[in-house]
């Protein structure tokens, strides 16, 4: 099931987020026609950014980024955290789920690059 929009709660400094993250799912969301909301912690969006963490992912007062989440209709769901034990790892992570079947562009007639 295609997700109605795409969360990302980020930092511009961190390469884990930019663009490790946030480019590779920005590309795909405006492949498949998804809107992607950013949420970034080092502006007044941290309220939002900290609320969809604390309710729906990997919560600590010091939380790993980038989060990421898909918005279904009623619900949320957490399908991405960081992996602070490097970038390389984070990339894969991002790259598995790219190829997920919610961001594979398949039965809508998008071809995902």
């Amino acid at each position: 099931m295609r997700p109605k929009a795409i969360h990302i709660v980020y930092a511009q400094w961190c390469p884990h987020c930019v663009p490790t993250t946030v480019e590779p799912i920005r590309q795909r969301a405006e492949e498949i026609g998804v809107p992607l909301l950013l949420h970034d912690i080092d502006t007044p969006d941290v309220k939002v950014a900290d609320e969809l963490v604390k309710k729906h992912g990997d919560w600590t007062a010091d939380y790993v980024i980038p989060q990421v989440f898909f918005e279904y209709e009623g619900r949320i769901e957490h399908v991405l955290t960081g992996d602070s034990r490097g970038v390389s790892l984070t990339r894969k992570a991002v790259e598995e789920l790219l190829a997920s079947a919610p961001l594979s562009g398949a039965g809508t007639g998008a071809v995902p690059k």
